[in-house]
């Protein structure tokens, strides 16, 4: 079982609640600019961008890989920390958390436990 975050929609205009798994993210280790362009983590993009760049004029090249797997490793390990800041930024705080087995399971649980966020979705 697994872990999600709740952030529902702002207004009746937006899309379904967004859920955020808890946990590692293998997609921000291995390919961890595309992750974040992937989900709209603009500023983070760019940050994790200069950070890189820096190291790179830094770091020794002897030292340059551990640093650089240090630093994917820190992508990966907080990578939905990242998402769930940045939905936050948006307005759509942590509502809820909900404990299921995937994705669909958790907003079926979600939605038996708040119905009233399933007006709010797209038909």
């Amino acid at each position: 079982m697994r872990i999600w975050t709740v952030h529902p929609p702002r207004g009746a205009g937006d899309a379904a609640p967004v859920l955020v798994r808890e946990g590692f993210s293998w997609g921000a280790f291995l390919l961890t600019l595309p992750w974040l362009l992937w989900h709209r983590l603009w500023l983070e993009a760019v940050a994790w961008l200069g950070l890189v760049l820096l190291l790179a004029a830094v770091v020794p090249d002897r030292a340059a890989l551990p640093v650089a797997l240090a630093l994917q490793f820190l992508a990966g390990a907080h990578g939905h920390d990242l998402r769930r800041a940045a939905l936050a930024r948006r307005g759509r705080p942590v509502a809820d958390v909900v404990v299921a087995a995937d994705e669909d399971h958790a907003l079926a649980r979600l939605l038996t436990a708040r119905p009233d966020l399933a007006r709010e979705l797209p038909a």
